[in-house]
């Protein structure tokens, strides 16, 4: 009975703190002084949220929104999409995938300190466990682009196969993991020598995010095209430990330690959930929270009592309670959201809210959905977003239980139901392996919510509808009879 008492004992202690990931530093209470941050794709903004109110504080404008960003004379951020931040909090590093640039935000000012230049279509970033090195995973290309963060510029290039989509580090700063978005292999790079010390199958090609446990014992990637995650030891022969089917669009992955033990937290844009795995030997789906439309970032809390989940197609984060698991807050961030960092201690000192701006245009957004328009696909579905730009908009449509690797056309119709009237098209919806996809269009859109009147009056609403490629009488989508909201958050 001692040794049963003695084992769990162990087990407690062993789950004392949270080590968030990928640090594995003890835990860090949520305070006035943390900052959650979000990267809105379709804005060009940052936003940033005080996570002890769960407010959003302004947000970090890095560049305009499409289509004034499409200038040739046009000098700012495009594409902003990915976060990475230093070990002491102080250095935020955002990446634009159209204007091939990291830049670096100083947090407690939110002031630009420099914009970096790299290589085709970066995708993430990540600081090098000491802070000396930031390594940008140039994913248009085959390498990684190191930058020196005290003199701001790139100091060497690691090559890799092609298309790195994302490093991330254990927590000794021994290795780095390298996952691709193009080139099924996982990269496992010596930090000090910048050396590859192994190269080890992924199940499938694209992979866009990548965590590593802050115990140091295990690296996860999300697998988007197959709708998986597969599990590696963090150690030598870095063998896989685990392939888990998890679901369509299966984005980014995180981890939390608590009371409850030690846990993967996941999130899968097709379903509109987190899933929650144990880990272990063999990982255990625990809980499936709902959370809202295609959640995508997720990063823990300094003491791992919450979980921030940025939903692309819902213009808001998602706070889940970490020991309850269910969801307690909502707050708005802004459009396309892509990654989400929580930096514990960003603001040492003052509000930490200069030359933060309002959300403005970038909070309004119609949420609509599609609805199966046959009986081929009687589970497709698909979740819509129509975000304002201004005079344009720019609609974005994840869908899922389609066809495998199939091709469908989106089209403008006059009615939500057959025979759909005149269709005018829109944009070609590819699927991955899993039957899921996503897509973008710009234009006049905001017909699609039956919210839009001009200097004539009113204008006659169009609506969404998906057909197969070769034949527009055979729809497999079409939208459901009334939006689900249509939101403004200025």
């Amino acid at each position: 009975m001692k040794s049963v008492r003695w084992l769990s004992l162990v087990s407690l202690l062993s789950c004392a703190f949270a080590q968030q990931a990928p640090w594995g530093r003890a835990d860090i209470p949520i305070s006035a002084h943390d900052r959650v941050y979000a990267a809105n794709q379709t804005s060009n903004t940052v936003s940033v949220i005080d996570p002890s109110t769960n407010q959003l504080l302004g947000v970090i404008r890095l560049g305009d929104p499409v289509p004034g960003a499409l200038s040739p004379l046009y000098k700012g951020q495009l594409l902003v999409h990915g976060l990475g931040y230093s070990p002491d909090g102080k250095t935020l590093a955002v990446v634009s995938i159209a204007s091939n640039s990291v830049a670096l935000i100083d947090t407690a000012t939110n002031r630009l300190k420099k914009v970096i230049y790299v290589g085709r279509a970066p995708h993430e970033a990540f600081f090098t466990p000491d802070g000396r090195e930031l390594w940008v995973a140039v994913r248009g290309e085959d390498y990684i682009s190191v930058i020196d963060p005290v003199q701001m510029k790139e100091i060497r290039r690691v090559t890799l196969a092609n298309g790195p989509g994302m490093t991330m580090f254990g927590a000794d700063g021994k290795y780095a993991f390298v996952c691709s978005s193009f080139t099924p292999e996982l990269a496992v790079i010596d930090v000090a020598s910048h050396a590859i010390v192994k190269r080890v199958p992924q199940a499938t090609p694209f992979c866009p995010n990548i965590a590593v446990s802050p115990e140091n014992d295990e690296v996860w990637i999300t697998l988007k095209d197959s709708g998986k995650v597969q599990v590696y030891d963090a150690k030598p022969p870095f063998q896989e430990k685990a392939l888990l089917d998890t679901g369509p669009i299966t984005n980014h992955v995180n981890f939390v330690n608590n009371r409850n033990g030690k846990f993967a937290y996941v999130t899968i844009g097709g379903l509109g959930e987190v899933k929650v795995f144990r880990r272990g030997s063999t990982p255990q789906l625990v809980a499936t929270i709902p959370v809202g439309e295609l959640p995508h970032g997720i990063w823990p809390s300094g003491d791992g009592s919450r979980v921030y989940v940025a939903l692309e197609n819902d213009v808001r984060a998602a706070v889940i309670d970490t020991i309850r698991n269910r969801v307690i807050a909502d707050v708005p961030i802004g459009q396309t959201t892509q990654a989400l960092v929580y930096v514990p201690n960003a603001v040492r000192n003052g509000p930490g809210t200069e030359n933060l701006v309002p959300l403005g245009d970038a909070g309004n957004t119609a949420r609509l959905r599609l609805e199966a328009g046959g009986k081929v696909f009687p589970n497709a579905r698909a979740s819509v977003a129509v975000n304002s730009l201004g005079l344009v908009d720019l609609v974005q449509i994840a869908a899922e239980d389609l066809a495998p690797k199939s091709q469908y056309q989106v089209y403008l119709a006059d009615s939500d139901h057959a025979p759909f009237g005149r269709l005018e098209s829109l944009a070609v919806l590819k699927t991955n392996p899993d039957g899921a996809g996503i897509v973008q269009a710009i234009g006049p859109l905001k017909t699609l919510s039956g919210g839009a009147a001009g200097a004539a009056g009113p204008r006659p609403r169009r609506f969404l509808i998906v057909s197969e490629m070769k034949d527009s009488s055979q729809v497999v989508l079409r939208q459901a009879a009334a939006p689900i909201t249509s939101t403004s958050m200025k």
